[in-house]
């Protein structure tokens, strides 16, 4: 057996998220379907975790085994994105890997971004591609509130009530925050995070960018531990899977 890593790149607007549901339309689901057409025999794609319905992703890492050696790379690439380009999905490099490597377990940091349109016009190239926000956001304040999210926190204002995580304890290597012109990026660095956490820290920045929220409330939002203290989570078009490092 052969263990290969698949690197991936989506649009994640017309999908129900990563993982196989019952009903609807996936990307995990449509890479394997592809994969194993293509190979010749079923494969079981692994994803380094699970990205929610409209999310996008610029390189989500996943990866399978099979029986046949695949000998031309970007043979297989160019054959298996001339039938996933259509759905918006890309497999951007594949890399043979020993029987130690895991695309979820061997993971030491995921990197999120978050995009945010922050004029009066709304988008249109990046529509269902940012989060559109009319009013000014008061930029170095949210930069403030980043820092608190830096370090080992009890996550749970910002976790889902679905969420199926062990323990809500997670380490916040980075959170960053920059703008070009009416572009604002929010960059969170972790080895991993809970269900939604992302969007709901997004949301609560957002709450104190527009002034509804003082660094003071925000701070107890977070040391709550409380779901129902936290802001309504960003939407999902505005997030992106950046970077999956082992």
């Amino acid at each position: 057996m052969f263990r290969y890593q698949l690197l991936i790149e989506y649009e994640g607007s017309n999908f129900r998220g990563w993982q196989i549901q019952k009903k609807g339309k996936t990307i995990q689901g449509l890479v394997q379907e592809k994969a194993s057409k293509l190979l010749k025999e079923k494969i079981i794609l692994l994803g380094s975790g699970r990205t929610d319905a409209g999310v996008h992703a610029r390189e989500q890492s996943a990866h399978f085994d099979c029986t046949n050696k695949i000998n031309k790379f970007d043979k297989f690439i160019k054959s298996i994105n001339y039938f996933l380009k259509k759905d918006g999905v890309s497999i951007l490099q594949i890399r043979l890997r020993n029987k130690n490597f895991h695309a979820r377990f061997s993971v030491k940091m995921r990197v999120y971004e978050y995009i945010i349109i922050n004029r009066i016009s709304s988008p249109v190239l990046e529509k269902n591609r940012s989060w559109h926000i009319m009013n000014k956001l008061d930029l170095e304040t949210m930069k403030k509130g980043a820092k608190k999210l830096i370090g080992t926190h009890d996550f749970s204002t910002f976790r889902a009530s679905t969420c199926r995580a062990r323990s809500p304890i997670k380490t916040m290597k980075l959170v960053r925050i920059k703008s070009i012109k009416d572009r604002i990026i929010i960059e969170f660095r972790s080895q991993s995070f809970l269900q939604k956490q992302v969007r709901s820290m997004v949301g609560c920045l957002k709450y104190l960018g527009e002034k509804r929220w003082t660094l003071l409330k925000f701070e107890k939002a977070l040391k709550a531990r409380k779901r129902s203290l936290c802001a309504p989570p960003a939407p999902p078009e505005g997030l992106y899977l950046k970077q999956v490092i082992y």
